[in-house]
């Protein structure tokens, strides 16, 4: 038993597409995804850090890397598909629980199971770094989403997609980061485009003033 399998499994994140079954002109992989996840909760961290919150560094990167490792064994599963009832989101977690248990206990060296049991957990709950990473998240999909729209993608899924990712920011809105991501990130993503802007700008303004709801 070495480490093999679990290298073997990034190759296999290469190869699966975000968003399946839906057209696209940028295609996405979940390793890609990743990678850009990590990125931007780096940066998020440093807004946090800068803003006097304390960040564990080695929990956030661990938990932003990995955080979609078990997507090797069932694939990327649409969030309206997964979250379509509590009961099938905890169906797919347990799943998702179950395989990576079995794949650590039969691929990875004993000496580091408890070590990839942890990292290969959820990693979005109560702490600051499982905040981060589920803003994180959902900030990459918001910028696949634009991404689509910038290129004038007839896909409604894209709409959806943008105005369901700024709910989710609006949910976090008392963390500094997500302040700043709302107030300066976000509204100069929407000047670059000036003929997908009114749009989604009126979305924008929606999802914010919801707030107060």
């Amino acid at each position: 038993m070495s480490m093999h399998e679990y290298f073997m499994g990034l190759n296999n994140l290469e190869l699966i597409d975000r968003a399946p079954g839906v057209f696209k002109f940028m295609p996405h992989s979940v390793a890609s995804h990743s990678w850009k996840v990590t990125e931007i909760a780096q940066f998020l961290g440093d807004v946090e850090e800068e803003a006097g919150n304390q960040i564990d560094w080695k929990s956030l990167y661990e938990k932003a890397l990995n955080h979609d490792y078990a997507e090797r064994f069932i694939g990327d599963i649409s969030t309206p598909v997964k979250y379509f009832t509590p009961e099938l989101r905890t169906m797919l977690a347990n799943v998702e629980d179950s395989l990576t248990e079995n794949f650590v206990g039969n691929e990875i060296p004993e000496k580091f199971q408890k070590t990839y049991l942890r990292r290969l957990s959820e990693g979005k709950d109560d702490t600051l770094e499982g905040k981060i990473l589920s803003v994180a998240d959902k900030l990459d999909l918001l910028y696949e989403a634009f991404g689509e729209l910038n290129k004038n993608n007839p896909e409604e899924v894209y709409l959806d997609m943008f105005k369901s990712s700024l709910g989710v920011l609006r949910d976090f809105k008392d963390m500094p980061s997500v302040q700043y991501v709302l107030q300066e990130i976000v509204p100069d993503m929407l000047n670059a485009n000036r003929d997908v802007a009114p749009k989604l700008w009126t979305i924008y303004n929606g999802v914010l003033m919801s707030t107060n709801n």
